[in-house]
């Protein structure tokens, strides 16, 4: 198609081209030939380019397929949430790496019973996490919330229920430095109640056993908070049916804190309740052990001398005050079986080091007030009226010593009787000057 038009301006950019209808046309002036003026006619030819123009559409529909392959076919994927682990008191979560596609990572959100228990760190690395401090033999909901730049992504809700303390196979044990045949009696107490043992410690650890600290094992241990136990405590948790506590168990724990069941006693004979020394020392203020009472008993039975002055009910003080009465030590029992005796000091055993430092110290007050109450009438500040009986028997030793001519062993024996304690029978009271 040729067209005839007549240049009516020319500008640097933009040239006013007339029809024959007087119909005015911009054309760009770059496209006209450089020596043409005002009043000029140019014949312009247009046609339709098709083959370019199939070119152009097709590059178009591949722009729009790639854009939509891209960005539409795919989109991030719900977590899937699930349990790897549950004891009396904590869960371990797991879920597949998340995939957010084309999508930017916002956050990843840990959801329980409905309320927001904190953000996953490096949700893109981290696929597991453990709560703690759960309650015992309670139901649980969890759910994991994955926000991106294309929405909103939450997981299934997970109902967990903590475990009972007579349920044994959430714990799971990872074995140290042991002796070939302790970890052998390990492996068989594992069978036996139902537990699980690994190789490594990993998130869903529960106790570190061995003998020895050290290895690499045992820092990773130490490093999670995981606890480091003896094997003992395996045993000790089948032989209660029942989680027991650590705090005896641990490496350098002293044995005689280790809880005792119904049952079972630190002297192998039969106990009518369970406890350990730290419950004992929670109910009376101080430390205490099993058969604390017996071994004191035991004790008195075998060193008489060292029993304090008693009623039979209550201890009285050694110490005379006034208008008291002292009453004579109790004679040991003459009736007492030797096999009591046995089973006393077989109990005996687990008393603490504690107590018997107690009963020491006791024993040395005692000794000290007895000395004080010997040397009283010396100090001036009182003065003794004793009875007629001691009187007589004070004369007596005077007159043995004068009649001896004062000898070393009379002046001791005179010592001995002036400050000894009043026997049966006998009191004596105090008189301010």
């Amino acid at each position: 198609m040729l067209i005839s038009l007549q240049v009516g301006k020319v500008d640097a950019g933009v040239a006013v081209l007339l029809t024959e209808d007087k119909r005015l046309i911009e054309f760009p002036s770059i496209l006209l030939p450089s020596s043409i003026s005002s009043g000029s006619i140019v014949d312009i030819q247009v046609s339709r380019n098709l083959e370019s123009e199939a070119t152009a559409q097709d590059a178009f529909d591949n722009l729009q397929n790639s854009i939509f392959t891209t960005y539409g076919e795919t989109s991030p994927s719900s977590p899937v949430l699930q349990c790897r682990n549950a004891t009396q008191t904590s869960v371990v979560l797991e879920w597949d790496p998340i995939k957010l596609a084309t999508a930017d990572l916002r956050s990843l959100s840990l959801y329980r019973n409905g309320a927001k228990a904190g953000s996953i760190p490096r949700p893109l690395e981290v696929t597991s996490t453990k709560i703690s401090g759960l309650a015992i033999d309670t139901d649980y909901n969890f759910q994991v919330v994955l926000r991106t730049s294309a929405g909103v992504y939450s997981s299934e809700k997970l109902e967990i229920r903590t475990h009972k303390m007579t349920d044994l196979s959430g714990i799971t044990i990872a074995p140290g430095v042991l002796p070939a045949q302790l970890r052998q009696s390990l492996t068989g107490a594992v069978e036996r109640i139902g537990c699980k043992m690994i190789d490594t410690v990993r998130i869903d650890t529960t106790h570190f056993v061995c003998t020895e600290g050290r290895g690499r094992e045992w820092e990773r241990a130490v490093e999670l908070n995981i606890p480091v136990v003896r094997p003992e405590w395996l045993e000790g948790c089948e032989r209660e049916g029942r989680i027991v506590g650590v705090r005896g168990y641990y490496l350098n724990a002293d044995p005689r804190l280790r809880q005792v069941g119904q049952g079972v006693n630190v002297g192998g004979r039969p106990s009518h309740g369970g406890h350990t020394e730290s419950q004992s020392s929670t109910r009376r203020g101080a430390p205490a052990s099993i058969g604390a009472s017996t071994s004191e008993q035991s004790r008195r039975e075998s060193n008489p001398s060292s029993t304090r002055l008693s009623t039979g009910q209550s201890d009285v003080s050694p110490l005379p005050t006034p208008s008291t009465t002292v009453v004579p030590p109790t004679p040991p029992a003459k009736d007492a079986q030797p096999g009591q005796a046995r089973d006393s000091a077989s109990i005996a055993t687990a008393s603490t080091d504690r107590e018997n430092d107690e009963d020491e110290e006791e024993e040395e007050e005692e000794e000290v007030k007895r000395k004080e109450s010997s040397h009283r009438p010396q100090q001036g500040s009182r003065n003794l009226v004793q009875s007629p009986f001691e009187s007589a028997q004070k004369e007596g030793s005077l007159t043995h010593r004068s009649k001896g001519g004062g000898s070393a062993e009379a002046d001791a024996e005179g010592s001995e009787q002036g400050s000894r304690r009043p026997s049966e029978g006998e009191s004596f009271s105090e008189v301010p000057i």
